[in-house]
């Protein structure tokens, strides 16, 4: 069968990700495409889809040839219009910024892997631009952690075969201990925010192991998240701190990541179980407003580390 859509791969030589090109809602009613575009999903980890069908609905429908879309555990963040989407903003009134080496950024995000926090890891997302910055900017950086974990020294994929990170729901960047070589102050947060963060320590600390292989294809996938990352569970202190560090750098290889330049009519796939994303952030005085869907889904790997499941639960 030909398919009805063209796939190219994403610009810059690298070892994941592809373009699909004229995508149309439509198209989903075939089961022979819909396999086509996990197939490729499960080979290239990121999918932009572009020159096609973007609306909400089409956001929501193409999730679901992926897994089911589930509503984002924070009440706060969700769409009052349709909770399966999750709304990612920021402008001046109402956003988190961070000075980051200096330079003040509304909405950074560093390196993660989304809900890494949970114990339980979502499969995926599709993220979709509703308003774009006016400024430039506003870019979403993605790094695949299967070519990662293949350019790990033989010597490291030995020391780190069978160990744990320790992830915290700690939302503020400027805790994060192992986001890389940056400095990050902390400027204001948004409403949504504070929220969560007033009962962040209801959620206990997690475990996901820092290896795992890939079911589909039997490919070891490097499973570090640096923005939340709080150590090693069988090595703390000094030791363990260093090993992790020196692991992540080998996670986001600037010359091994992808930074998409969002265009309105965009939308991009990303497999959670083995890429990492950030954002780069906007001018401060400028606004930028993304909609993304959580496909569900658990790798069945991680743990909760904390038992405070006994402890009253609260909203703020």
């Amino acid at each position: 069968m030909a398919l009805p859509f063209s796939i190219e791969p994403l610009e810059g030589r690298l070892d994941f990700g592809a373009k699909v090109v004229g995508l149309k809602q439509e198209h989903l009613a075939s089961d022979e495409v819909r396999k086509a575009l996990v197939d490729l999903w499960i080979d290239k980890g990121v999918i932009l889809f572009r020159g096609g069908e973007s609306s909400r609905q089409m956001q929501v429908e193409l999730s679901r040839v992926f897994g089911s879309p589930q509503e984002f555990p924070f009440k706060e963040s969700r769409s009052e219009e349709m909770p399966e989407l999750v709304n990612i903003k920021y402008s001046p009134e109402d956003g988190t910024a961070y000075e980051v080496n200096g330079e003040a950024i509304g909405g950074w995000i560093p390196w993660h892997t989304d809900m890494v926090y949970f114990s339980k890891l979502n499969r995926g997302g599709i993220l979709r631009p509703h308003t774009l910055p006016q400024h430039g900017r506003g870019e979403t950086g993605f790094a695949d952690q299967i070519s990662a974990y293949d350019r790990l020294p033989i010597a490291l994929k030995e020391r780190i075969e069978n160990l744990h990170v320790v992830y915290t729901a700690d939302l503020n960047y400027a805790h994060a201990r192992f986001a890389g070589d940056v400095k990050i102050k902390w400027l204001q947060g948004a409403k949504s925010w504070t929220r969560i963060m007033n009962r962040i320590y209801q959620y206990p600390r997690v475990i996901h192991p820092m290896v795992y292989t890939q079911a589909e294809t039997g490919r070891k996938v490097l499973n570090v998240s640096p923005g939340f990352a709080d150590g090693i569970f069988e090595m703390g202190g000094p030791t363990g701190d260093a090993l992790l560090a020196e692991v992540i750098s080998y996670c986001v290889d600037s010359d091994k990541t992808y930074f998409h330049d969002w265009k309105m009519d965009d939308m991009v796939l990303w497999d959670n179980w083995r890429t990492l994303h950030c954002a780069a952030g906007t001018d401060p005085g400028d606004t930028r407003l993304m909609e993304r869907t959580t496909i569900h889904g658990d790798y069945a790997l991680g743990r909760d580390l904390d038992g405070n499941i006994d402890l009253p639960r609260f909203d703020a």
